[in-house]
């Protein structure tokens, strides 16, 4: 578990919940209070400031509804990871430190925009600049998008996906996430999500004032009893990794979607998302869980398809195919803001998926991934270390200390990151990304980790 926060609050200055609100915000902002750092439990804080503890809760749940903390029941409330209304807090890695906590894509193995980038300036030329009143989606785009998306679905309707009422582009995976939610959704509405879950999805949940409900997963995705219990408990809205699950590496088998739809098809309104965000590097193939065969369809629902752990991060793109009230929901507001995803960009993304080298790389990409990622889990399983991944970039590895771990890899020359930010109601865990790291790395990693887990005495790695 993080650390606390054990400073004493200038009670001089802190009279009212507004005012410890700002002070924690002030806090949060400077980097004083970390991400996954705990705050001083309610009864502590009201006792120093001299204030009721209800002042106190008031400015923790003002906090908790603007993205900037979360609370974990009995465990009590932690600085969010991003908080939303600060912008990012740096997490950079120290100086000295081999890097197994970011989780990005290693820059090696994705594909060289230089050439994507020359093919849309010669095959557009001048035109390249998009006016306003164009259609928000390039139809070459579009037409990749759907040849990718239609296979991995197999909805009852062959042909199903039609460009601009059952696809929509948008700026990433968290930007559909966030805009299918708000298209159907208020706030106080109950959503159901993983546990563990990515961060950023649960930081998101509270920024727009929802209440997550968590379930639990295992190497396979959702538990078939514990979704149920969620589903029972009245949400409106379920988010479902179906592949390369963050923090876990989870992906759902054949068996477990077939299982997950038929629970999700019980529960006909609620909505479902799927956020298929390692999409071509996940390492496994994608088993969608949306009730798609009558009498147990699903009314709303989207798969979320992002480009950035394949592509780039920098490729702000994503495709969400869903049913056509959804779809124009989205769109319709999208037209109000950001009006669409630059021409540019996505006619970029569409030339780097019709290269034929393209494939390739992302073959090459995705085995890579699975080799590195294999060979640090089969390490610790060697040593006797309980260890989850079955997909994707991270791995998963319960622990009884968090903060002990994360320090004692530190001393070690490693950084990874505690599983607090993650967790709900599940045991504590850290979360190592082999991804960007070689397989030498992270077979001493592997050992460091061991050692770690022993109580072995700290040495720095080489």
């Amino acid at each position: 578990m993080a650390s606390s926060d054990k400073r004493v609050l200038d009670k001089r200055v802190i009279d009212t919940a507004a005012a410890l609100t700002a002070e924690l915000e002030q806090r949060i902002a400077s980097g004083e209070l970390l991400p996954g750092q705990r705050l001083t439990p309610v009864r502590d804080a009201a006792r120093q400031l001299e204030l009721a503890p209800n002042t106190v809760s008031r400015a923790y749940r003002s906090l908790a509804d603007r993205g900037l903390v979360f609370g974990q029941g009995r465990l009590g409330t932690f600085v969010a990871d991003r908080p939303n209304a600060l912008g990012r807090i740096d997490e950079s890695t120290p100086e000295g430190l081999t890097d197994l906590a970011n989780g990005n894509p290693d820059p090696s193995l994705l594909p060289d925009l230089s050439a994507a980038l020359q093919r849309v300036a010669d095959r557009h030329g001048a035109t390249s600049q998009v006016a306003y009143g164009e259609p928000a989606i390039d139809d070459t785009l579009a037409a990749v998008l759907i040849a990718d998306l239609q296979p991995d679905l197999h909805f009852v309707d062959d042909g199903f996906l039609t460009q601009g009422e059952t696809l929509a582009v948008v700026g990433g995976a968290l930007d559909g996430i966030e805009r299918t939610l708000m298209a159907h959704l208020r706030p106080g509405d109950r959503v159901g999500v993983e546990d563990p879950a990515y961060s950023s999805v649960l930081n998101l949940i509270s920024a727009l004032n929802l209440r997550p409900v968590s379930f639990e997963i295992d190497e396979q995705g959702p538990v078939p009893d514990a979704l149920e219990r969620a589903l029972a408990s009245g949400v409106e809205a379920v988010v479902i990794t179906p592949r390369a699950q963050n923090p876990t590496g989870a992906a759902m088998s054949v068996d477990r979607s077939v299982a997950v739809a038929e629970i999700l098809g019980c529960h006909p309104s609620i909505l479902v998302i799927e956020d298929d965000h390692a999409s071509w590097v996940a390492g496994v193939p994608y088993h969608s869980a949306i009730p798609r065969h009558f009498p147990h369809q699903t009314a709303h629902w989207v798969v979320v398809r992002s480009v950035a752990k394949s592509l780039g991060p920098d490729l702000r793109l994503a495709a969400i195919a869903g049913d056509s009230t959804t779809i124009s929901r989205v769109a319709g507001r999208q037209m109000l803001g950001t009006g669409w995803v630059s021409y540019i960009l996505q006619r970029t993304v569409a030339e780097l998926l019709t290269m034929p080298e393209t494939a390739s790389t992302l073959a090459e990409a995705s085995d890579a991934y699975a080799v590195r990622r294999d060979s640090f889990i089969g390490r610790l399983r060697e040593l006797e270390v309980d260890c989850h991944g079955s997909s994707g970039l991270n791995v998963w590895v319960p622990v009884e200390d968090e903060a002990s771990v994360v320090v004692g890899m530190q001393r070690r020359g490693f950084a990874i990151r505690s599983g607090a930010r993650y967790r709900q109601q599940s045991g504590p865990a850290v979360r190592v990304s082999t991804a960007a790291s070689d397989v030498a790395t992270l077979q001493r990693a592997a050992d460091a980790l061991a050692e770690v887990l022993r109580g072995g005495t700290p040495t720095r790695s080489a």
